[in-house]
C-alpha cells in the first residue's frame, strides 16, 4: 500500500515548532507509515537542526514530487518569508504572516490532491493577528481557506476522544449557538469518523449543559430538552447508538473506562480540561468536517515561547500528531 503523503506546517517559527519537528522526524517509525514533508521557511528548519544536534539531512523542495521520503532526510517545502535571525520566543508579525501562508500552501496542496493529510505545529493567535490575519486559530483559518461551514473540533489522546458542538466562543454566545441541528450534524460527523477509520458501531456520548444535566430543569433553562435532545434523537433514530446528555462531571471518567468510544462537548473548556489533565503531551488536535475532506491534526499544545530555543520541548503530541493524521489519511 502506498504511504500517505503528509505536510507539516511549521506554525509559528519563533515558538517551539521547528524542534518538535525535527525531533518527530528524528524517529524511523513515522517513516514507516508515511511520507512527511515540511512546509515552512528551510534556513529556519537549519537553525532547528542544530538547536537539537540532529544528524539529519535537510533537503530543499520545490515540489512534494522532488520529496525523497527517506529516513533521515528531512524534506522542506520552502516558504521563504521569514529572516534567517528571526527572534525566537517573542511575538512576531513576521512569524505570524508566515505562518498563515505555510497552512494556505499545505490546503492548495490537499486540494490538489498532492498531500493526503495536514498536520500542523502551533501558531501564535497574538502574532497571526499582527500579521495581518484575524482568525481566532487554524481552525477557523481552515474553514475559511476551504469554504466550509459545519465542521467541528476533535481532541484525541490514547484514552479519550472529544469532539465540540462549539469552540473558540464565549461560554454564552457558546451556549446560544447550539442548535439540535448542531448537536445532530456533529453527531453524524463523529459517527462516521470511527467508522470510517475502522470502528464498528461506536458507542457516543452527549455531555449536557448544565450542572448535573440540567437534572429535570432543577438547573438551567432547560437547554438539554431544547437544543441537545431533538438532536440525538434524531441520530439515534438513523441507527447511531449515542446517548445523553449526561453529566459532564462523571461521563468524561466513565469514558476513559471505557462505556463510550467518545465524548460530544458542548463548549470549549468543557472538552479541552479532561484531555489536557490526561496529558499535554499525547494529546492531538483534529479538524472534522473540511470541505473536500481535508484531514489536519494538529499538537495539543501551544507556541511555548518560553521555553522555544532551549531544546526542551516535547516532541511526542507532534508524533502523535502525524501518526493521526497518516491513519486517517484516505487509503
Amino acid at each position: 500500500m502506498k504511504k500517505p503523503v503528509i505536510g507539516i506546517t511549521m506554525g509559528d517559527a519563533s515558538g517551539v515548532g521547528p524542534e518538535i519537528i525535527i525531533k518527530a522526524l528524528s524517529h524511523s517509525s513515522i517513516y514507516e507509515i508515511c511520507t512527511p514533508i515540511v512546509i515552512g521557511d528551510f534556513k529556519l528548519l537549519v537553525r532547528a537542526v542544530q538547536l537539537t544536534e540532529s544528524r539529519a539531512e535537510l533537503h530543499r523542495i520545490a515540489d512534494v514530487k522532488e520529496s525523497r521520503s527517506q529516513y533521515g532526510i528531512i524534506d522542506c517545502l520552502d516558504i521563504d518569508l521569514l529572516p534567517h535571525d528571526l527572534p525566537i520566543g517573542a511575538v512576531s508579525s513576521e512569524a505570524g504572516n508566515a505562518a498563515f501562508h505555510f497552512l494556505k500552501k499545505a490546503v492548495n496542496l490537499a486540494q490538489n490532491g498532492d498531500i493526503q493529510a495536514i498536520c500542523t505545529a502551533p501558531l501564535n493567535k497574538e502574532a497571526l493577528h499582527k500579521g495581518g490575519h484575524i482568525y481566532p486559530g487554524h481552525t477557523e483559518i481552515l474553514a475559511d481557506l476551504t469554504g466550509t461551514k459545519d465542521y467541528s473540533m476533535m481532541l484525541s489522546s490514547p484514552n479519550l476522544k472529544v469532539i465540540h458542538l462549539t469552540t473558540h466562543q464565549g461560554l454564552l454566545e457558546a451556549i446560544q449557538s447550539i442548535t439540535p441541528e448542531r448537536t445532530y450534524k456533529v453527531i453524524k460527523l463523529a459517527h462516521k469518523t470511527l467508522t470510517s477509520a475502522g470502528m464498528e458501531n461506536p458507542k457516543i456520548a452527549v455531555c449536557g449543559i448544565n450542572p448535573h444535566a440540567g437534572e429535570n430543569g432543577l438547573f438551567g433553562n432547560r437547554e438539554e430538552e431544547k437544543q441537545l435532545i431533538p438532536g440525538i434523537e434524531k441520530a439515534a433514530l438513523e441507527g447511531i447508538e449515542v446517548t445523553g446528555p449526561y453529566p459532564a462531571d462523571t461521563l468524561f471518567f466513565r469514558a476513559v473506562r471505557g462505556d463510550f468510544d467518545i465524548v460530544i462537548a458542548c463548549y470549549h473548556d468543557q472538552g479541552h480540561v479532561p484531555i489536557k489533565v490526561l496529558g499535554l503531551d499525547e494529546g492531538v488536535n483534529i479538524t472534522l468536517g473540511l470541505n473536500g475532506n481535508i484531514i489536519r491534526t494538529s499538537v495539543d499544545h501551544g507556541t511555548a515561547f518560553d521555553i522555544a530555543g532551549k531544546n526542551l520541548a516535547d516532541e511526542r503530541s507532534m508524533i502523535e500528531a502525524i501518526r493521526a493524521a497518516a491513519n486517517l489519511s484516505p487509503k
